[in-house]
């Protein structure tokens, strides 16, 4: 076993044993490396052997497109909340913090939409948190070196490629700082780069590109401790994050190694998510990975049909009889004119040799079937797809396949979720529970149930402010008075919209837990039976008004009829009037002087 004495022949040694395959049992093999090399090249229509006459039928994009749709996470899926139930209100503030402000300054619907990408192609999704507020997914891709048995239980290695410009612009976090255990500045190891033996033009995919790109080694894990000490002979470990390079000078055969940042880590900064775990390996079973079999014997099939294809497109004569030989000798077809006469003399014969491709479709059935099982294994039939049904198939027969086709999109979204909120809970809530603390203000657009929320906590605040100050003036106060004034108050608040300021003091926040949720029922709405019950509640509505004006008043059912509009993609704020159909006028009563409003507040 080779020995490491230093952190650059140990990412050397390490890199070089992360392309070696591991046994998962006596007769399964796997390499981690290769594994995701042949993901992306099967989703991209590659191949391993893949030339620009090679024909490729890429089965496996549609079906990870579909699972990229079934089983993602929206940010209106997370309810963010106040873990107090007498504290309601900050609930509200918190959670419109999060939605008009956190996760647009950070991001986090890319992040989430990378996460599940990664998750669902690979069979793993990383995530990393360092320095900001909002966590990143590390493409498996630049993985350099890791555990292929479990991701997370050794040291992880992580190449980047950065140009000068943006190797200078990350200067802020301390790299090329002596203080920070840089044995080199970024300055100088930007100057060795251009000096290199090797022109190192070229990008993560080795291809040559117009700028420069120095290779960077994000190493996190327990490392001895004598990597970052040559004094240390305790032989102890520590887990530490080191930030490392490589340059080569014209002069020497062997690549030089620097140190540009390298710190104690007391916590890890990685959290991994698997798709249908596998034991014994780094990464579940991806999606991609269920249909490699598939995938390799269409294009199999694929191949073999271009070959008949371009067997039938050739014209081949045959000649027979006894000046055979002779008319092989002849001009060539191809040097012939059109119309022109050939004689092939007495008893002979030219014809045409028969190049149809009977055996196609044997091939085309076979590559159907191929099809057929890929979608079984994503669980991709056509209903889900949206593909039109066969004539005649009853509507609710097809419900209840897109509802059984479901299932397992909606059990895996089910543990993203769960994934998902542990993020919120380690990573986000600190930051977003440190931020609001500080206070805020902005502007917000309230859905429906927030408008009234709102609206009814002003109206009863201002209406209790009123009668106060009447009472306290030697007024009477009757309740047709207080009825008129919540009545001119609700009024004021309607015109200014769905659009307000909200404000949070500093300190407001201060020792208030904050928890999170992530709800995923939602989603499990069936869209054709949503759209179902919204066209029978039109009806209702036109048919029977006063009806239907009624039925709102119950507060289930009208929150109901909200949710059933948002999922329509129909705003609940245009329908704010809905529930006073044809209800009957009454005459208004003269507002008595309790009765007249002060200004509401925004």
């Amino acid at each position: 076993m080779e020995v490491q004495n230093d952190i650059f022949s140990y990412i050397t040694s390490q890199e070089a044993n992360y392309k070696r395959p591991i046994p998962i049992n006596r007769k399964w093999n796997w390499s981690m490396s290769d594994h995701i090399e042949l993901t992306d090249l099967y989703a991209n229509s590659q191949s391993l052997n893949k030339t620009d006459w090679t024909p490729i039928k890429n089965i496996t994009r549609p079906i990870l497109n579909l699972q990229h749709r079934t089983e993602d996470i929206e940010l209106k899926d997370v309810q963010i909340y106040v873990d107090d139930p007498d504290k309601y209100h900050l609930s509200f503030l918190v959670k419109k913090y999060h939605d008009d402000v956190f996760v647009q300054e950070n991001d986090l619907d890319t992040f989430f939409d990378e996460l599940n990408v990664s998750r669902i192609d690979f069979g793993g999704g990383l995530s990393k948190q360092l320095n900001k507020p909002a966590p990143e997914v590390v493409p498996l891709q630049s993985i350099a070196f890791c555990d292929q048995t479990d991701l997370l239980s050794g040291p992880i290695g992580i190449k980047h490629y950065f140009s000068p410009d943006q190797l200078l612009d990350i200067a802020d976090v301390g790299w090329g700082n002596i203080a920070n255990g840089a044995t080199i500045s970024l300055e100088a190891l930007i100057a060795l780069s251009r000096e290199e033996k090797k022109d190192n033009n070229t990008n993560n995919q080795g291809a040559q590109t117009p700028g420069r790109y120095i290779e960077i080694y994000e190493v996190h894990g327990n490392l001895p401790k004598m990597f970052f000490d040559r004094t240390d002979t305790s032989g102890k470990y520590e887990t530490r994050l080191c930030i490392c390079a490589f340059y080569q000078k014209k002069d020497s055969a062997e690549k030089q190694g620097v140190i540009l940042y390298t710190a104690i880590e007391k916590k890890s900064p990685f959290k991994m998510i698997k798709r249908d775990p596998v034991y014994g390996r780094a990464l579940g079973f991806g999606g991609a990975e269920e249909l490699f079999e598939a995938q390799v014997w269409v294009n199999y099939d694929m191949i073999r049909m271009q070959d008949m294809l371009d067997a039938a497109s050739k014209t081949i004569l045959k000649a027979t009889g006894p000046n055979s030989s002779i008319i092989t000798q002849k001009q060539k077809v191809k040097d012939m004119d059109n119309l022109e006469i050939i004689d092939v003399g007495e008893g002979s014969d030219l014809a045409q040799v028969d190049t149809f491709p009977r055996n196609m479709r044997l091939f085309e059935n076979h590559m159907t079937m191929l099809e057929i099982h890929a979608k079984d294994m994503g669980a991709a039939q056509d209903p889900i797809q949206g593909k039109e049904p066969s004539s005649g198939t009853p509507f609710s027969s097809l419900i209840e396949q897109v509802r059984q086709g479901m299932g397992l999109h909606e059990y895996r979204r089910g543990q993203f979720a769960k994934h998902i909120e542990e993020i919120y809970q380690d990573w986000i809530i600190p930051h977003i529970q440190k931020k609001i603390t500080e206070g805020f203000k902005f502007l917000s657009e309230l859905s429906l149930d927030e408008l009234q929320y709102v609206r009814e906590k002003i109206v009863d605040n201002l209406t209790e402010k009123r009668i106060k100050e009447a009472v306290l003036s030697g007024q009477s106060v009757y309740d047709q008075d207080k009825q008129i004034f919540k009545q001119l108050v609700e009024e004021q608040f309607n015109k200014k919209g769905n659009k307000h300021f909200l404000e949070a003091l500093k300190g407001e926040f201060k020792d208030t837990p904050l928890a999170v949720k992530v709800n995923v029922a939602g989603k499990s709405k069936n869209l054709m039976q949503m759209a179902d019950r919204i066209t029978n509640i039109w009806r209702f509505i036109i048919s029977n008004p006063q009806g239907f004006a009624q039925v709102m008043q119950i507060p289930g059912m009208a929150k109901g009829f909200n949710q059933m509009l948002e999922y329509s993609n129909m705003s609940p704020v245009d329908f704010s009037g809905i529930d006073k159909l044809a209800q009957p006028t009454e005459p208004q009563p003269v507002p008595s002087e309790m009765a007249l409003p002060e200004k509401v507040p925004a």
